[in-house]
């Protein structure tokens, strides 16, 4: 284990630092709310939020700063009328909207605790999250499961229309929060099993939204931000929300992602940043409309949340005629950025290097011991932006988070120039007759098909082997039916270790991917290990 007690110090990475990014920076004793209000007074007149609907690209509600954070103070002084104060949880299930960023805001000013959760999550699912936050009340929409999970729990619900009235009433006064008070619970599978909330404070929000703006060069006033992702998870809620806002970007709101909407809206509105998911640019690459698409306008695109592909970023870096597709990682419990490639000088395959103020090692699976350039181990990760720890679970956090330290589950490598790349999740390594196999190694070399559009690699049960490697994928429209199981097979053993090449490929229509556009892997190894093959 690293030791704690040592200052933060040089790493390799600070070689290849950007030029324009101080290695340490300065994070104001804010509250959330503050990301906001900062903008109001240089930008109260510019474009806040223009929602756009994901398949026709009309242009619905329009706030500028001014009137948004005027309506985030209207709602405030409903909710605190409805018995929000200082740590009250308020439960969210409302796509990606301005409701939605109001009623965070709104939430942060009365000084209550945001709850966001997935609003197509299926009643037993939402349940059991606001039950475990001890929401007291719900914002959602009319209809749908989350009024009936309300009533069950004996929840107030706000629906969207009452929400709307209130951004009329009078703004009160602010909660002046604290920096180690919780601001919101995130639910997420975490490092260590079932879902659980990770209580991220205002301090965490507030240092994580400094140096993800810093580190991708945010022009204040001068940004235009495709928000596509989910805001209701950790890196839509950062990444496509805080980020801009604390800019005075432009946010071109979407209710979900459709990529010739998205294509059209980079070039109609001159889009800055597109940030996502893999997924997402997968979709854009396949699509007629997103291969069209004028992109020029772009400074950066940002993936994380899972490993993007060398071939899909040289795809559409080429789409786009420069460098412009960069990776980087966090997890929901470090709110989430901990790194990122530099802009001009990514690597691919690598998720770059952390980000100021934040230290990262690679520790050895068995023994926990400090382990240098090229030896794969578990990533650990400590910084501003690591959650207090896990609500209500003081034994799982203890296991998470070590002398300040937050084990990732993920194992990754650095090499001697400071830039780290992600193996795999521990959790997913394919042992086979003694053999270690990591499914990303196998993903990437499946990408390189040029009929794979998507893939996902499991461990299955093996009576000889322990395990073998299986590959589930979804071939591109015109090169379904003319290739074969047999052809892929032949395609990694070219490219791969024998133990590493799959002993079956299913083709399938599509993958299970979660609300945040993630291929889940998990579901597919539950079918893989309740067929046995």
């Amino acid at each position: 284990m690293p030791d704690p007690s040592r200052p933060f110090r040089p790493r390799p990475w600070h070689r290849f630092w950007p030029a324009h990014v101080p290695t340490s920076l300065a994070y104001p004793a804010a509250p959330a709310w503050w990301l906001l209000e900062r903008s109001v007074a240089r930008f109260g007149n510019r474009v806040a939020v223009r929602e756009l609907d994901p398949a026709t690209l009309a242009e619905g509600r329009t706030l500028t700063y001014r009137a948004l954070f005027r309506a985030a103070q209207g709602v405030a002084t409903g909710l605190r009328e409805r018995g929000v104060s200082a740590g009250t949880r308020v439960g969210f299930s409302l796509p990606n909207s301005s409701e939605l960023i109001v009623a965070y805001y709104a939430t942060w000013l009365a000084g209550g605790v945001a709850v966001p959760a997935n609003p197509t999550a299926r009643a037993g699912e939402l349940e059991q999250q606001l039950a475990d936050a001890g929401v007291s009340l719900l914002v959602a929409q009319a209809g749908g499961p989350a009024r009936a999970v309300a009533e069950r729990l004996a929840v107030d619900v706000v629906e969207t229309g009452t929400l709307r009235a209130m951004e009329e009433l009078p703004p009160g006064a602010p909660a002046s929060s604290a920096p180690d008070e919780v601001a919101v619970l995130l639910y997420t599978g975490g490092t260590t099993g079932a879902p659980k909330g990770a209580a991220l404070t205002h301090g965490n929000i507030v240092a994580n939204t400094i140096q993800f703006a810093e580190w991708y060069a945010f022009a204040p006033g001068d940004e235009t931000s495709v928000c596509a992702i989910p805001m209701f998870h950790s890196g839509g809620m950062s990444g496509v929300m805080n980020v801009p806002l604390s800019a005075a970007a432009t946010l071109l709101v979407f209710g979900r992602f459709n990529a010739p909407s998205v294509a059209r809206a980079v070039g109609r509105y001159r889009a800055t940043r597109l940030f996502g998911v893999p997924t997402m640019f997968i979709a854009l690459l396949n699509d007629p409309e997103g291969r069209r698409g004028e992109y020029a306008s772009l400074r950066a695109c940002r993936t994380n949340a899972a490993p993007l592909p060398p071939a899909v970023k040289a795809a559409f870096d080429g789409l786009v005629g420069r460098e412009v597709l960069v990776e980087g990682y966090g997890l929901t419990e470090s709110s989430p950025l901990t790194h990122a490639n530099p802009i001009g000088r990514a690597k691919p395959g690598s998720i770059g290097m952390p980000l100021p103020d934040t230290d990262a090692c690679i520790v050895d699976l068995e023994t926990g011991a400090a382990l240098g350039p090229g030896a794969a181990g578990e990533l650990l990760v400590r910084g501003p932006q690591v959650m207090r720890g896990y609500w209500n679970r003081p034994e799982e956090t203890a296991q998470a988070v070590e002398d300040g330290w937050l084990h990732t589950g993920d194992v990754a490598v650095m090499d001697a120039d400071g830039y780290f790349a992600i193996v795999d999740r521990k959790k997913d390594m394919i042992n086979t007759a003694g053999f270690k196999v990591w499914p990303r190694e196998v993903e990437e070399t499946l990408y390189e098909h040029p009929a794979i559009k998507l893939a996902v690699v499991v461990g299955t049960p093996d009576a000889y082997r322990g395990e073998v490697v299986k590959a589930y994928v979804v071939l591109k429209d015109e090169h379904r039916d003319r290739v074969t199981e047999r052809d892929l097979i032949d395609f990694c053993r070219a490219r791969l270790t024998g133990y590493k090449v799959p002993r079956a490929i299913e083709f399938r229509a599509e993958l299970p991917m979660s609300g945040a556009g993630k291929l889940l892997r998990r579901a597919l190894r539950a079918v893989a290990e309740g067929s046995g093959r």
